[in-house]
């Protein structure tokens, strides 16, 4: 088959430079080394990932920008086709995306010791990673479910078939014309779900608001002004329901699409020994503790088997779990002709509304 990559990739060299949420990290002691890092993980929730690298590595001052995936993608060409630095590090919930940069040559190929011993479906060429094993989950505002949420899709429709006029316009997902990882889990259900969009025309109809990030659903539903979300990133809903009782999530029962925050040290890197050091720690047992217990980021090393880790939750549920494997099988999503039917299915069931 044939792919080609036109307006996503077109979009992305054209746009330049994003504007970033920017967090400086002073290193702990005087240095003139500064890594560079851009990602897709908010940066209060990487902080303790800085601190406990800078912690082993005190000269390292670090510059945080938060970005969404496709604009992680849009800065990486820019700069790389200009002749201009980059960052040291990437870090995307956009596997698609990230696997189209690695597999373009904007990655580099990176000997850490962790990786000879790194799950196969994990990693690519040893340039990609798959850091996290997340899944996508059923977020809920439980003063509204007191019977408890449905747990399956087709429990879904039949919930959206019968649910009162009070609920109309408080459903949330992505809007997956501008979440890399929205589109990602409905070109995955679009696989394992033949009545997908039999579900999401429902829920159009339910005037079904759409969002480009994860949180912005999450503090939707953890105040009551959406009691659902639908494939929303468990590892955030995780971290929110610890904080907030209202917030409740189920990984959904037919089948869980699981995905994962890949990372890779780019080609046009000023200091690639930096980006290496800090892809070694996040494979290390005490970068995948940190994700997993510290972040409710599950890790994808074997070496973790907590209860928050990937292979405590592949031992629980087995085959319900459907991970999307670190291969350039996943630039399908970027073919230009798939992606504009199921954008233009997208656009046909927001128009139901």
């Amino acid at each position: 088959m044939r792919l080609t990559f036109g307006p996503l990739f077109a979009l992305a060299v054209l746009a330049g430079p994003a504007v970033a949420e920017t967090t400086q990290y002073p290193a702990p002691s005087p240095s003139a080394q500064q890594m560079v890092i851009y990602s897709t993980l908010d940066s209060r929730l990487a902080s303790p990932l800085i601190w406990a690298f800078q912690a082993s590595h005190p000269d390292v001052a670090v510059r945080y920008e938060d970005l969404l995936a496709s604009e992680i993608a849009a800065r990486v060409i820019a700069e790389t086709n200009a002749g201009h630095p980059s960052a040291d590090f990437l870090f995307s919930s956009g596997m698609d995306l990230q696997l189209k940069l690695a597999n373009d040559g904007y990655g580099q190929e990176v000997a850490v010791p962790e990786g000879r011993d790194w799950p196969a479906w994990a990693k690519w060429q040893d340039t990609a990673f798959a850091l996290t094993f997340e899944p996508a989950v059923l977020v809920y505002h439980k003063p509204s479910f007191p019977a408890g949420p449905p747990q399956s899709r087709l429990e879904l429709l039949d919930w959206l078939a019968t649910a009162p006029d009070t609920l109309t316009g408080r459903i949330g997902t992505y809007d997956i014309e501008r979440s890399a990882v929205g589109y990602l889990f409905v070109a995955r259900d679009a696989e394992h779900f033949p009545d997908i969009w039999s579900l999401l025309r429902a829920m159009g109809k339910a005037g079904m608001q759409t969002f480009p990030t994860s949180q912005d659903i999450i503090d939707r539903v953890a105040d009551g002004r959406l009691v659902l979300g639908y494939n929303i990133l468990g590892s955030y809903a995780a971290e929110q329901a610890r904080l907030a009782p209202d917030i409740g999530f189920v990984l959904l029962r037919d089948y869980t699409v699981v995905v994962s925050r890949v990372a890779m040290v780019p080609r046009a890197t000023p200091s690639p020994d930096l980006g290496s050091r800090f892809l070694a720690f996040l494979m290390s047992a005490e970068g995948q503790t940190l994700l997993s217990e510290k972040l409710r980021l599950p890790s994808v090393s074997l070496e973790v088997s907590g209860a928050g880790s990937g292979a405590a939750m592949q031992a629980a549920l087995g085959d319900q779990l459907r991970p999307v494997p670190v291969s350039p099988g996943v630039l399908v999503y970027l073919d230009q002709a798939k992606r504009q039917r199921l954008l233009r299915l997208w656009r046909e069931v927001l128009a139901t509304q």
